[in-house]
């Protein structure tokens, strides 16, 4: 895994609500706009190969916001369609805090970015000591049922601890807000209690209970 000396300072800036990257998760998108096929393309030219996915916010029209805080992916798979798009996967490899844009000629955005305030998501993969597996799938299994969504719970048994927070960070359908504070989470255990709380409203919401 990089360390922050091999990482760059200045790096494209793909915006998409919803979305969300994590540290070792991998995150396939449909790439077809001109200029993200261009950003694809300069990408690509890199020792790096780095993208930095992040939530727009909302803004007065004319105007753009961005979060302040990303994950950075590297492509490392991408296959050209015959229309002329671009199916790729990102691999999480480490979250951003946005310093500055770089003013420029390319037709996507490009920033300067912190890397130093996230020096953890560069080591090993992380832990929850805490975690008790069976009341979480529970509660998972309560959330699929109201949310009539099907899964592999097998895989979700025997899938490690950080796999299985992020996988599910990453793909639930929370809103952008929800997905934001996911991604800001400072650890794997404070994301699998904000990942609990997310559920816990959602089933409540679903079951016309009281949201507690």
């Amino acid at each position: 895994m990089p360390v922050t000396s091999d990482l760059p300072d200045v790096i494209a800036l793909f915006p998409l609500a919803g979305a969300l990257l994590l540290p070792r998760g991998r995150l396939p998108l449909n790439v077809f706009e001109p200029r993200y096929l261009a950003m694809l393309d300069d990408t690509l030219k890199t020792r790096e190969r780095l993208i930095g996915i992040l939530q727009p916010r909302p803004a007065p029209e004319g105007q753009r916001r961005l979060s302040a805080i990303g994950c950075a992916g590297r492509v490392t798979s991408f296959t050209e369609t015959e229309d002329g798009r671009y199916m790729i996967v990102l691999s999480g490899i480490s979250r951003f805090r946005l310093t500055e844009e770089v003013p420029g000629f390319t037709p996507y955005l490009r920033a300067e970015v912190d890397w130093a305030p996230f020096h953890r998501d560069r080591m090993v993969e992380e832990a929850d000591p805490r975690f008790d597996r069976d009341s979480f799938l529970g509660k998972l299994g309560r959330y699929f049922t109201a949310r009539r969504l099907s899964a592999d719970w097998e895989g979700l048994r025997e899938a490690p601890d950080e796999m299985l927070v992020n996988a599910l960070a990453m793909l639930l359908p929370f809103s952008p807000e929800d997905k934001q504070a996911l991604l800001e989470a400072p650890t794997l255990a404070t994301r699998r209690e904000t990942l609990q709380v997310l559920m816990e409203y959602a089933i409540q919401t679903d079951e016309g209970g009281q949201v507690q």
